[in-house]
């Protein structure tokens, strides 16, 4: 086994402390990756916070990793000691079933195994990129392009696939009109690549605030949801509706805003159910549907068009000091747009 450093909060309430894990050995299509730069995302926080059910504690979040591979296995073809490479949110799955031959490993029918806080075929406990080293099977590495930042490539690995994957699937294109709910880490990274793609882009955020953000980003318009007049004026308006945020919100607001066949995708995971009317739906053959990150195929392509389109993420850099502080701040909604930590800063300890 392989000793590595790490950052681990050991019970729903934190903090994080220093602490040490255990990478496996490589076995022959393994490759171990010295990981530069983790990014923060919202999901690390509902579940070491026992949001999404039961944890075993320490918990190693994050499943936004960029790095070099230093060391690979006997039977590695891919990847090369050297290469710039990242893992995302999973870091396996069955690979035998309809949907992971289909290259939709993120619906593995057996489930896919999360980058932390799953158990994977080797029995142990996974643990993610908090953390100075990852031990990972090529088929789930992905090539970061050279004209991506490798701080700044970090957060694509789930805030950016996460959002190109359904715009990709219901076509985001030049004569669609998308709506984006919520500019934070999703919802920025939707912004700008929907706006790459041709689209013409809305952003519906709580209030006025981020405009100046919004049109900046890519956005053609900019509304305030905290303002009434917004639904009444926008009604019927999208044909694409992507909402990011991890909270509640009134979705047949949303619905409302559907053109006929539209669709509102939800890929914000909140802890508490949703509601839906149906006849919301029924009006104007609605549809609302969800979305999980991309296979691993659909990520690697979301880099290259990252890199081709130049769009990378807002970022805040910082040390591994500071995780408890950026945590509060992203349930504060205060980052723009993604924490990422420079693990070259995490004890050595």
């Amino acid at each position: 086994m392989i000793t590595v450093n790490a950052r681990a909060t050991f019970s729903p309430e934190g903090p994080f402390k220093p602490a040490t894990i255990e990478r496996r050995d490589l076995q022959p299509h393994d490759v171990l990756i010295e990981i530069k730069y983790a990014g923060i995302c919202h999901s690390d926080i509902h579940t070491a916070r026992g949001e999404w059910g039961p944890v075993n504690y320490p918990l190693v979040p994050g499943h936004e990793i960029a790095g070099i591979v230093t060391q690979v296995g006997s039977e590695v073809t891919k990847y090369a000691v050297g290469d710039r490479v990242g893992v995302g949110c999973m870091v396996d799955s069955c690979r035998e079933c309809v949907n992971c031959h289909k290259g939709e490993e993120q619906y593995c029918l057996s489930g896919n195994t999360g980058t932390y806080g799953a158990i994977d075929r080797y029995g142990q406990y996974t643990q993610g990129g908090y953390s100075t080293h990852i031990v990972v099977t090529e088929d789930f590495v992905v090539s970061i392009p050279n004209d991506l930042e490798l701080d700044a490539a970090a957060p694509l690995l789930c805030a950016g696939i996460t959002t190109y994957s359904p715009l990709r699937h219901w076509g985001a294109a030049p004569g669609k009109k998308i709506a984006v709910v919520g500019l934070g880490g999703l919802g920025h990274m939707a912004v700008k690549i929907a706006h790459a793609m041709g689209a013409e882009v809305t952003v519906l955020s709580q209030t006025w605030k981020k405009k100046e953000d919004g049109l900046r980003l890519g956005a053609d318009h900019y509304y305030a949801t905290n303002d009434p007049e917004t639904f009444k004026n926008l009604a019927g308006s999208f044909d694409l509706i992507v909402n990011t945020v991890s909270a509640k919100v009134d979705l047949n607001a949303y619905l409302s805003l559907l053109a006929l066949d539209g669709t509102l995708v939800n890929v914000g995971a909140p802890a508490d159910p949703l509601s839906v009317h149906a006849l919301t739906l029924i009006g104007q053959r609605r549809s609302f549907a969800g979305s999980m990150i991309g296979g691993i195929r659909e990520t690697q392509e979301m880099l290259d068009f990252c890199a081709e389109h130049h769009i990378a993420p807002e970022i805040e850099v910082i040390s591994a000091d500071q995780i408890d502080e950026a945590w509060e701040r992203v349930l504060a909604s205060d980052v723009r747009y993604r924490f990422v930590i420079d693990i070259s800063t995490m004890d050595k300890e």
